[in-house]
């Protein structure tokens, strides 16, 4: 938890002063007592997500607690900040008047929080990984149990989550992206990279046959992604003209992706690596050239010089690249 030199009474001053932009523009050089910034991170979770439930699910706390923080700082404000109803939590013309100044506490608050991290040479406390479920559940646990042995002080956290997480924001310290990070402020390195094939359940082949070339595959049932076009993309590439309706099983969840293909659902793409830990799916070559998947190791750039992350980057770094993912 960490507190902010809150300008609380700029924030009353500009409320009562909503409709004017000159108000807007006047709101610095003053100094002014401590205030929770607890407050402020909920109010610009409700603005962003809309409901309080929202804010709780990405904050991580009980909706309670951001009723409660609304509360508070309402009462501190003495002004109504959203209109609470079935339809959620709609902002008042108050709320949209303070939130530039709000974001301007955000952003010094995670710059000094990302400082301060950076400056620990302690070795001692927790370092918090994502990387897509895959990677988490066929890549990491092997990797994890070396890195505890080798580091019997530091403590692992694992976001398996398809999503790309902020690290700017310190959703993570340490993220392992299927796509090249485009934030600033952020250092990347590409340690390897998965292969991709075409594969089926052999009982799947064995009762609707193999394909032998791409435009076999109009005859078979395709299992693809939802949102992600990428294997549309490599037919495309193959000047095979196709849609989403061409997959008849569509999912973006990497999990159930790979159960479903194992259950005989049809034929889909995954990496060679996924693929071997099963013998019974069985891949059809030379059918459609998909690009290799590149595995990119990220961190910020004043975290990387804590020692106890940079241990645990330079482990990931080393075992990930020498790994066989083709």
């Amino acid at each position: 938890m960490c507190c902010y030199i809150y300008s609380l009474n700029v924030i009353r001053w500009i409320c009562r002063h909503s409709d004017s932009k000159y108000a807007i523009m006047n709101i610095s050089n003053h100094a002014f007592p401590a205030y929770n910034w607890n407050l402020i991170k909920s109010f610009l979770a409700v603005l962003d997500e809309g409901t309080l439930s929202g804010a709780a699910r990405k904050l991580g706390v009980s909706q309670p607690t951001i009723s409660r923080h609304m509360d508070e700082l309402e009462e501190e404000l003495n002004l109504t900040l959203f209109e609470r109803g079935r339809r959620g939590a709609l902002p008042t013309s108050a709320a949209y008047a303070i939130a530039d100044h709000a974001r301007s506490i955000q952003r010094a608050t995670e710059a000094l929080s990302l400082s301060a991290a950076g400056k620990s040479e302690n070795l001692k406390g927790t370092v918090r990984i994502t990387a897509s479920q895959i990677v988490s559940s066929y890549v990491l646990p092997d990797i994890m149990s070396r890195l505890l042995d080798e580091y019997p002080e530091v403590e692992i956290e694992i976001v398996s989550s398809d999503h790309v997480e902020n690290l700017l924001e310190r959703h993570a310290d340490i993220a392992i992206r299927m796509v090249s990070p485009r934030q600033l402020n952020l250092i990347s390195k590409r340690v390897n990279e998965f292969t991709i094939g075409v594969f089926a359940h052999e009982d799947y082949l064995e009762k609707w046959g193999t394909p032998k070339c791409v435009e076999d595959l109009g005859e078979h049932r395709m299992v693809g992604f939802d949102r992600n076009s990428k294997i549309i993309d490599s037919f495309v590439a193959e000047k095979v003209d196709v849609d989403r309706h061409f997959f008849r099983l569509r999912c973006d969840d990497q999990v159930v992706y790979w159960r479903s293909l194992l259950a005989g659902a049809g034929l889909g793409f995954i990496s060679h690596f996924v693929a071997r830990k099963n013998p019974t799916l069985v891949e059809i070559p030379n059918l459609l050239h998909i690009p290799p998947l590149g595995i990119w190791l990220v961190s910020h750039r004043e975290v990387k010089t804590n020692l106890r992350i940079r241990k645990v980057y330079d482990f990931l770094s080393k075992e990930i690249s020498t790994m066989s993912l083709s």
